[in-house]
């Protein structure tokens, strides 16, 4: 059996890019600094906040779960939501330090 294209990249690189894909929509941008600046769980405080659909913000809350950047707990018949703080910080070390990397290279045109 062949090997996988994500068997030949590192676990790291896998994470990251599984992350990163996950943030890759305005609109879950838009959710991650309204979680993060709420500084609490928030829940159906989304819709009235950024002006989507229910059903628009419920699927990218499944998006940004599924990739483990943010979890839930229910309350009541709602779930509210906060940012997952082992991967956000794994996002943010790796994340640094991919960007990091970079060296101005100066034969570069």
């Amino acid at each position: 059996m062949g090997v996988t294209r994500t068997d030949i990249f590192s676990e790291e690189q896998n994470k990251l890019a599984v992350l990163l894909k996950a943030m890759a929509h305005p609109a879950r941008i838009a959710i991650l600094q309204e979680i993060m600046s709420s500084e609490s769980c928030i829940n159906s405080d989304l819709v009235s906040e950024l002006g989507l659909a229910q059903a628009t913000i419920s699927q990218h809350l499944k998006e940004l779960k599924n990739a483990g950047l943010i979890q839930g707990t229910v309350e009541g018949v709602s779930v509210c939501y906060c940012i997952q703080p082992e991967n956000w910080q794994l996002l943010c070390k790796q994340l640094g330090h991919f960007l990091n990397a970079y060296q101005v290279a100066k034969d570069c045109k």
